[in-house]
């Protein structure tokens, strides 16, 4: 077979043809890219240092913000899921929970409020709505404390440790009439309940007052001391910037820094100056504010009840666990080292039992009954899911334990169980 070689060389010269351009085509891109980036090159070499500077930096920046922005958006995602807190509003947390009452003047929770697992009644407390006025027969329970009554680390209203209480309380007496109060308010201290009962709560004329306070009793007073000290001159909230007001991602840089910062300290690498403890000063503090919250409680209630503090710091703990169980206490103590933490609570502790003796009123204590571990403590004081159910046995064990609470219900027992009728009538 014979092949015409003339058919194919016109075909293969134009193939080459469109290689060479293709080659020519690229060389003349490479050249042109080179002479543009020589070009900028050039142009940054005549601009200002400052400006050179900004440029560079400039998509850097881009990248950072746009990395921030997205983790703002989960984190108040994650917490608009878990808390409740409404989106586009102020991050801080439990405070979107509040508002100022107007008779009293003291900051409550936001009646019929909905934050998450948090439902809060009709009056603003954490439980269920009741009447005012109290029917005939029923017992009445009111709680009163801070945060650790008010519970919102516990996955629902009926996993705090008031509403488990009653709950033991109804399974012993089924037939029992009776409701609650969660009076529970983060951040309140025993001087701030003593008002919050008296225009608050009084008025639901409760048959039995329980008291569960101490951790920002011992905040606030060893505050004095570190004010007077010129160790500590603002709070926590006070320091704060305004970022940190505003922004989840940086108020959560700024407190994991300042507990990652505590425990830099107590590694021995850095001292930081810490406040005189002056303990019976401390314990007179409170003693006086307790008395008076006591004294006023027996005007209202048949039976006041005293709750010795459970916190996760125990004594028998190594240094490096009391450190870890210590450390969100030390952040708004910081002034404070976790051993002296752990003092102020077991002298509170001995106050609360002083001032039960002296009141004669109900005394719950095995503080220690809760294991110090994170299956049962979110923190240093808030109870888990786990935790609050031993800490409502510890209450409710007592309660059922006392002669003095069982009168109680078997008075009321009698009252629901005896007939109402009907006023004759007039001729």
């Amino acid at each position: 077979m014979v092949v015409n070689l003339h058919m194919h060389l016109p075909r293969a010269h134009l193939a080459l043809k469109k290689a060479d351009c293709s080659q020519f085509r690229l060389l003349v891109l490479f050249y042109r890219r080179l002479l543009t980036r020589q070009m900028q090159k050039s142009r940054l070499e005549h601009l200002p240092g400052w400006q050179r500077a900004l440029i560079l930096a400039a998509p850097i920046v881009c990248a950072t913000l746009l990395f921030a922005f997205i983790t703002e958006g989960a984190l108040r995602a994650r917490q608009s899921i878990r808390e409740g807190v409404p989106w586009g509003s102020s991050f801080w947390g439990t405070d979107q929970t509040y508002v100022t009452d107007p008779e009293s003047g003291l900051r409550i929770l936001i009646p019929n409020g909905h934050f998450g697992p948090v439902h809060i009644n009709s009056f603003g407390f954490r439980s269920p709505d009741i009447p005012v006025e109290k029917p005939a027969g029923r017992l009445r329970i009111a709680f009163l404390g801070g945060s650790t009554t008010y519970c919102a680390e516990v996955s629902s209203d009926q996993m705090t440790w008031p509403y488990l209480v009653v709950a033991a309380i109804r399974q012993r007496f089924p037939d029992l009439d009776i409701d609650f109060i969660n009076g529970g308010v983060p951040g309140y201290v025993t001087a701030t309940l003593k008002p919050y009962l008296e225009r608050r709560i009084a008025r639901f004329r409760p048959d039995v007052i329980v008291i569960y306070e101490a951790t920002n009793d011992l905040s606030a007073n060893s505050f004095v001391l570190a004010q007077e000290q010129g160790l500590k001159t603002h709070t926590i909230e006070e320091s704060m910037g305004w970022l940190a007001r505003h922004s989840l991602l940086v108020y959560l840089v700024e407190k994991n820094l300042s507990i990652l910062e505590q425990q830099h300290r107590f590694g021995g690498k850095e001292a930081q100056p810490k406040v005189a403890i002056d303990q019976s000063r401390l314990d007179a503090m409170y003693h006086a504010d307790l008395t008076a919250l006591v004294d006023a409680s027996k005007k209202i209630a048949g039976l006041v009840v005293t709750v010795t503090f459970a916190p996760r710091l125990r004594a028998n703990q190594s240094p490096e666990d009391l450190q870890a169980a210590a450390i969100t206490s030390l952040y708004y103590m910081p002034y404070m080292t976790a051993e002296a933490i752990l003092e102020g609570f077991q002298h509170y502790n001995d106050v609360m039992r002083s001032v039960a003796a002296e009141q004669d009123t109900l005394l719950v204590g095995d503080e220690d009954s809760i294991p110090a571990d994170a299956k049962h403590y979110n923190d240093s004081v808030h109870f888990t899911d786990a935790g609050s159910i031993l800490m409502a046995k510890r209450v409710a064990v007592s309660l059922l334990s006392s002669q003095r609470f069982l009168a109680l219900v078997a008075e009321h027992e009698q009252v629901h169980a005896v007939p109402v009728t009907a006023s004759p009538s007039r001729q």
